[in-house]
C-alpha cells in the first residue's frame, strides 16, 4: 500500500484527499518505482482546478524521482535498483510508490540527488525544448522570459547564460528580479512597478526580442506580442494568469509577420528516444555545473494542499517538492 494524494472533484486545494492505494506489479512496458521525492508544477494546479479536466477520482502529480523496484516485460533501459526520475503522463506522482509506463522514466545519474531529480524533470525538459526544439535560437539572440524567478524560469536563466543567449526576465518583486539576475538573466523587469513591454523595447534599442517564452498567459499575451521583433516567435506554454482569450490571427501580420506556437512537453517526450535524449541533455547541463536546481520550498506529502496554496499565491521561488 502507498499513501497517495487524490482528488474526487475539481476545485480548490481543499479537494485533496489522502488514501492508501495498492501498488501492484508492473505489466508489459511498465515499472514500479518507490519515490524518494516528488515535484510540484503549475500543470498540477490546472488539473486540480479543472482547467485541464481529468476523469475523476484520480491521483495527482506529474514528476518524481526514486528507485526502480520492479520491471515489466520488454523494459530494457531500466533495471531493479536503478535510480530514476520522470515527468510523464498519467498523473499520479503524489504517492509513495506507483506502477507506471516505463518509456518516459529516465535513469538518474549518481551526481544528481533525488530531490534535484524530482524538481528538475518537467521544468528542465521544458526549458530544453524551449531553447532547442521550438524555434532556432543561437548565441547572441535575445529572449523574453516571464516568471523568471519561478522553477522553470531559474533553469531558463542559467540555460540561456550557458548558451550565450541574452535573457530578459520579468518577475513580481525586486527580490525575485534579483534572484533571476543571480541565476543568469541579463536583465529582469519588475512588472508591478514598470511598463515591462516598453522596457523590453528600450533594452533592445527598439528592435524587440527574437522569442518570447510565456507561461503566464492572459495577462502578458498582448505585451508579449508587442515585444517581438519582425518574424519573432511567440511561445505560449502556460496559463498561470488564465487562458489566452481568442484573438484575431490577422494581427500577427502588421505586428511584423510574427509566429506563434502553443507547445507542450508531453508532445515532445511522447517518443521514447526523444524523451531519453532530452533528459540526458538536461542531466549533462546539471553535471557540468551549467544549471543548478533551486529548491525553494519543501512540504511533506501529507501537506500537499498547503503546497498548492503557496504555489497559487505566487509565494514560491524556484522549485517546490514533496518529501516522501
Amino acid at each position: 500500500m502507498a499513501l497517495t494524494a487524490i482528488i474526487e472533484a475539481h476545485g480548490g486545494a481543499d479537494q485533496f484527499k489522502l488514501v492508501d492505494l495498492d501498488v501492484g506489479e508492473p505489466g508489459k512496458g511498465e515499472v514500479r518505482i518507490a519515490h524518494k521525492a516528488v515535484g510540484l508544477n503549475f500543470i498540477d494546479v490546472y488539473q486540480r482546478t479543472g482547467l485541464y479536466p481529468m476523469q475523476l477520482p484520480h491521483a495527482m502529480g506529474m514528476e518524481a524521482a526514486g528507485i526502480i523496484e520492479a520491471v515489466g516485460e520488454g523494459v530494457t533501459h531500466l533495471k531493479v535498483g536503478d535510480r530514476a526520475a520522470y515527468a510523464a503522463n498519467p498523473p499520479g506522482a503524489y504517492t509513495e510508490a506507483r506502477v507506471m509506463p516505463a518509456a518516459q522514466v529516465c535513469p538518474l545519474p549518481d551526481g544528481i540527488s533525488f530531490e534535484e531529480g524530482a524538481a528538475m524533470m518537467l521544468k528542465g525538459m521544458t526549458v530544453e525544448y524551449l531553447f532547442h526544439r521550438t524555434t532556432p535560437l543561437k548565441r547572441g539572440d535575445t529572449v523574453l522570459f516571464h516568471a523568471a524567478a519561478g522553477g522553470v524560469g531559474l533553469i531558463a536563466c542559467q540555460w540561456a547564460r550557458s548558451e550565450g543567449i541574452t535573457l530578459i526576465g520579468t518577475a513580481g518583486t525586486d527580490e525575485k528580479c534579483q534572484l533571476a539576475l543571480d541565476h543568469g538573466a541579463s536583465h529582469c523587469i519588475n512588472y508591478r512597478t514598470q511598463d515591462w513591454a516598453k522596457k523590453v523595447r528600450e533594452l533592445t534599442d527598439g528592435k524587440g526580442v527574437d522569442a518570447v517564452m510565456d507561461a503566464v498567459g492572459k495577462d502578458t499575451f498582448e505585451g508579449s506580442l508587442d515585444s517581438l521583433k519582425p518574424l519573432g516567435m511567440m511561445i505560449s506554454f502556460g496559463n498561470a494568469s488564465g487562458p489566452v482569450p481568442p484573438f484575431n490571427l490577422g494581427i500577427l501580420g502588421p505586428k511584423g509577420s510574427l509566429k506563434i506556437t502553443r507547445p507542450t512537453l508531453f508532445t515532445h517526450i511522447g517518443d521514447h528516444e526523444t524523451c531519453q535524449a532530452m533528459a540526458k541533455h538536461l542531466s549533462d547541463k546539471i553535471l557540468a555545473g551549467d544549471v543548478k536546481i533551486n529548491i525553494g520550498q519543501r512540504f511533506a506529502l501529507k501537506d500537499v494542499a498547503k503546497a498548492h496554496e503557496a504555489l497559487e499565491a505566487r509565494q514560491t521561488t524556484g522549485s517546490t517538492i514533496l518529501e516522501v
